[in-house]
């Protein structure tokens, strides 16, 4: 277990963000199971990307990889049922999505992952949907949760599900891009609405013909065989909004390398609430380069559902703003790899913070910080916010179990280091 002493610091300079988590996941599926050879370039190192290329290869999938870049020789919308059952590790996306595309296959595929995924992350949605498209799929201890059991075939068809999480909706379009023919998806509540278009702009990469009506009905003519591609993966702006938040909690400068702001990426939207605030930011578009500088930062209302991920981040921006910060229709944050609401509001409070925690939200009154021992949850969002915040309080900090950072942030350490931060590794 790996820990963190942190002081407070002062942050400037430039800095390479990692590549799209998501992008790199849906990348790897798509390539696996279209036909021919596709060549993914700059995919993200981290272990979501490991567990998501092993699943592949169980599936059928043969994948050289060469450092960041992968070649991947599909199988033709075959999905071959694994022998031994796919682990998904930490990655709710690798269990929704693989675990969809399960019912393409006539065997019995079986999922589990870590304790946050057998406990924490539902998948009674996603399980009663996939039955509607004539799937089996249950859950193996009862509990809505995995480890899951799905066997195919599913057929076209007309499925209703609760889209609050993005993730099973997304495993429903990826899924009826290779069934043949046409699926209905009605969805009740859909929430976190960028992410879905993130999943719909793979549609659009493949040509698969689709109708999204406000997000509560798509109709979806599915090819079955999508042909082989090469694909380049962009920054990841939810990595980004953490040395975003230093820049601004620094009164300083920094430019983040690697940024396309023509992505879909739903958490491109902290950016606006950062600017909202305060914020002074420019990009460059030849150069793919983003720059934001401090400022005297206002705490808002913000209605964060398109970039859930961001609450932990903005809880701590909103501390050293003027003025209190409202973040609220978050309330699916407490399905992720931790308790987010619950998580930062006592983690925060540790730290001499004045929070109050709200069903779907929080309020973030202005307080000054001061140093604490903190807990991470296990969560990467967590252990990087809580590192952000830390480089901005009165006395040290020790941040307890930080290895989890390694799922979408692996460079972080050594590159707040690189900025100016004065961390210790422990």
């Amino acid at each position: 277990m790996t820990d963190l002493i942190v002081h407070p610091s002062i942050l400037s300079g430039k800095v390479d963000i990692p590549s799209s988590k998501s992008h790199s996941i849906r990348a790897i599926i798509f390539a696996s199971l279209a036909q021919g050879t596709s060549h993914i370039y700059k995919r993200l190192d981290s272990p979501d990307i490991h567990h998501t290329i092993k699943a592949c290869r169980q599936i059928g999938a043969e994948i050289q990889e060469n450092g960041d870049d992968l070649i991947i020789r599909g199988t033709a919308g075959h999905f071959n049922a694994p022998k031994d059952e796919i682990d998904s590790g930490n990655s709710g996306q690798v269990l929704r999505f693989i675990g969809t595309l399960a019912a393409l296959g006539a065997g019995e595929t079986i999922l589990t992952g870590d304790h946050s995924i057998q406990t924490r992350r539902p998948v009674k949605p996603l399980i009663d949907a996939l039955k509607q498209l004539g799937a089996s799929a249950r859950s193996l201890k009862n509990n809505d949760c995995a480890p899951i059991a799905i066997k195919g075939i599913a057929k076209p068809g007309t499925v209703l599900i609760n889209g609050q999480d993005s993730q099973p909706v997304s495993g429903l379009l990826m899924l009826a891009a290779f069934l043949e023919g046409e699926t209905t998806i009605k969805v009740n509540d859909p929430g976190e609405k960028p992410w879905i278009d993130l999943t719909l702009y793979w549609l659009d990469k493949f040509d698969i013909p689709y109708e999204n009506d406000q997000y509560k009905h798509y109709k979806v003519t599915g090819k079955k065989i999508l042909k082989a591609f090469d694909y380049t993966v962009a920054g990841d702006f939810s990595s980004a909004a953490f040395p975003a938040a230093a820049a601004l909690l620094s009164n300083s400068k920094i430019t983040l390398n690697n940024m396309n702001m023509d992505d879909p990426q739903g958490d491109k939207k902290i950016f606006e609430a950062f600017k909202k605030m305060g914020a002074l930011i420019s990009y460059d578009k030849e150069r793919r380069e983003l720059t934001i500088e401090g400022s005297n930062l206002v705490g808002k209302e913000l209605d964060i559902n398109d970039y859930i991920d961001a609450i932990t981040i903005l809880s701590v921006v909103g501390s050293f703003a003027k003025g209190d910060m409202h973040i609220k229709n978050a309330a699916i944050a407490r399905k992720k790899e931790s308790d987010r609401i619950k998580a930062i509001s006592a983690e925060l409070k540790k730290m001499g913070a004045k929070i109050t925690e709200k069903p779907g939200g929080l309020i973030v009154h202005p307080s000054p910080l001061n140093g604490s021992t903190l807990n991470t949850y296990h969560d990467h969002r967590m252990a990087m916010s809580l590192t952000i915040a830390a480089l901005h309080a009165k006395g040290p900090s020790k941040i307890i179990d930080v290895d989890c950072i390694s799922k979408s942030y692996p460079s972080f350490v050594n590159d707040m280091q690189k900025l100016g931060a004065k961390i210790e590794v422990i």
